[in-house]
C-alpha cells in the first residue's frame, strides 16, 4: 500500500504540472502521448510479433492526427486520414494473412477505438467550452469521479468486503467496496466542487468561471453533482471491469509497469473509459442545443 500510495502522489503532482499548460498546445501533445502509451500496452497485451512493429507505428500518426483536429488544416485531413489508416491496417492483414490473426487485429483496433475516444474527450471538453477554467473543472471532475471512486472502493473493498462482485473477471472487488466507490464518488464529486469554487473565488477575479458561480451555494446542484458522481462510478466500474476481462483473456496481471503499484496507462485510465466520453457528449448535447 506504501508504494501505491507513494505513486499516487507524484502522479497528481504530474497532472498537477500538466493542467497548468491546460491553455497551450502542450495539453494536445501530452494527451497524444499518454494515449499513445495506452495503446503500446494494449498493443502488447495481445503479444504481437516482433516483426509486426509497423502495426503499432501506424498509429502514431494518426493519435496526433485525433487530437490535433481542432487545427483547421488537420480537421480537413481527419477523414481521408481515418480511411487510410484503415485502409493501412486492411493490407497488412493482406500481406500477412498467414501470420496476423484477424481475431488480435480487431481486437486492437476495438480497444484502441475505446481508448483514443476516451482520451480526445478531454481534449473535446477543452475546445468545446471556451471558458477554460469550467473546461479544467470538468475534466478534473472527471478524474475525480474515477479515480476517488477507485480509492473509496479499494479502502471500502478492504475493510468490509464480503461479497464478490465479479469473481471470474475481478476476484478482488466486491459489492461493499462498488457500494464505497459509488458513494465515495459522489461525495468526492461535491468536495471537489466546493474546493474549485474557493479557489476560483480566491485566484479568479470578476466571476471567470460562471459554471462554478452558478453552482455556488445552490443544494439542488450539489445533489445534481452527487447523483453524477455516482452514476459516473458505476460507468467507471464497468470500464475497469472492461479491462479486466481483456488482462483475464490475454493472461496478464497488469497492462504495464509505468506506475509501481498501479501498473500502467491502462490500469490507472480503465475506469475513466466511458465516463470521459459521457461527459463530453453532455456537455456537446447541453453547448449546443440548450444553449
Amino acid at each position: 500500500m506504501k508504494t501505491r500510495i507513494i505513486t499516487a502522489s507524484v502522479g497528481l503532482c504530474v497532472l498537477a504540472a500538466v493542467m497548468l499548460l491546460f491553455n497551450t498546445p502542450a495539453f494536445e501533445i501530452i494527451v497524444a502521448i499518454i494515449a499513445l502509451i495506452a495503446i503500446h500496452e494494449i498493443y502488447n497485451a495481445f503479444s504481437f510479433d516482433k516483426n509486426k512493429s509497423h502495426i503499432f507505428i501506424a498509429f502514431i500518426p494518426y493519435t496526433f492526427l485525433v487530437m490535433l483536429s481542432h487545427i483547421p488544416v488537420l480537421k480537413i485531413l481527419l477523414v481521408p486520414g481515418t480511411f487510410l489508416f484503415v485502409l493501412y491496417l486492411a493490407c497488412c492483414m493482406l500481406r500477412y494473412n498467414q501470420s496476423l490473426s484477424v481475431e488480435k487485429l480487431g481486437a486492437l483496433m476495438m480497444f484502441s477505438g475505446i481508448t483514443l475516444v476516451t482520451f480526445y474527450s478531454l481534449v473535446f471538453l477543452k475546445h468545446q467550452l471556451s471558458n477554460c477554467y469550467e473546461a479544467s473543472y470538468l475534466i478534473m471532475m472527471i478524474l475525480c469521479f474515477a479515480w476517488g471512486g477507485d480509492s473509496a472502493a479499494y479502502f471500502a473493498g478492504y475493510f468490509f468486503g464480503k461479497h464478490k462482485l465479479a469473481p471470474v473477471i475481478s476476484p478482488k472487488k466486491t459489492v461493499e467496496g462498488a457500494i464505497g466507490g459509488v458513494l465515495g464518488s459522489g461525495i468526492l464529486g461535491v468536495v471537489c466542487t466546493l474546493v474549485a469554487q474557493g479557489l476560483t473565488e480566491t485566484f479568479v477575479p470578476n466571476a471567470a468561471c460562471p459554471l462554478l458561480t452558478l453552482l455556488s451555494g445552490n443544494m439542488i446542484c450539489y445533489v445534481i453533482i452527487f447523483v453524477v458522481g455516482m452514476a459516473s462510478s458505476v460507468l467507471g466500474i464497468i470500464g475497469d471491469l472492461f479491462a479486466s476481462v481483456i488482462k483475464r483473456q490475454c493472461g496478464i496481471k497488469d497492462y504495464g509497469t509505468i506506475f509501481p503499484g498501479h501498473g500502467g496507462i491502462l490500469d490507472r485510465f480503465d475506469s475513466v473509459t466511458f465516463i470521459a466520453p459521457v461527459m463530453a457528449i453532455l456537455v456537446w448535447y447541453t453547448t449546443t442545443y440548450l444553449t
